[in-house]
């Protein structure tokens, strides 16, 4: 019979790949007391336990409001998705320039459905993309969204060129 203090100990059998392991009564105690205290304290930082003791919030104005922990997995999920979009949206402006004509200022520009028939079988998310550049600066149109088929004359206008 094993003690209360006695080491846990494995031993590897000659040919046969088993363990025989033999553990203490007080390790498995001591193991189990450590996880439980350390999802204790994991649950206090948790916002839908039902732990007395809940993290101070954020305020609004404050550094961090409205972000993700620093190192978390969301906001590294939030970093990917910025720069897939980024990439749409350069992947778009160098649509504009390919497919788009000159014009007298020097801008190249292009309607909306010969720019909508080109990119269809390139994203299906066409319009956030021209908005989320329009946002940054890189295109401009008139109006506030694009509909295929009402807003087919509507020009796109690139205003950088890059």
């Amino acid at each position: 019979m094993e003690t209360e203090d006695a080491p846990a100990h494995c031993a590897q059998s000659g040919n046969d790949s088993s363990e025989t392991c033999t553990v203490s009564v007080k390790g498995l105690t001591e193991n189990w007391q450590k996880w439980s205290n350390d999802h204790c304290e994991s649950q206090k930082h948790n916002p839908f336990s039902n732990g007395k003791v809940t993290p101070p919030q954020i305020q609004r104005g404050q550094d961090g409001y409205g972000r993700p922990l620093e190192g978390s997995k969301t906001e590294q999920r939030g970093k990917d998705a910025h720069s897939r979009i980024n990439g749409e949206v350069i992947e778009l402006c160098q649509v504009i320039r390919d497919n788009g004509l000159r014009g007298e200022d020097g801008r190249t520009a292009v309607r909306f459905d010969a720019l909508f028939e080109r990119y269809v079988t390139i994203s299906n998310k066409l319009v956030g993309v021209l908005l989320r550049a329009r946002r940054q600066g890189l295109v401009h149109f008139e109006g506030e969204m694009l509909w295929q088929g009402r807003d087919d004359g509507v020009l796109i206008t690139l205003l950088q060129q890059g």
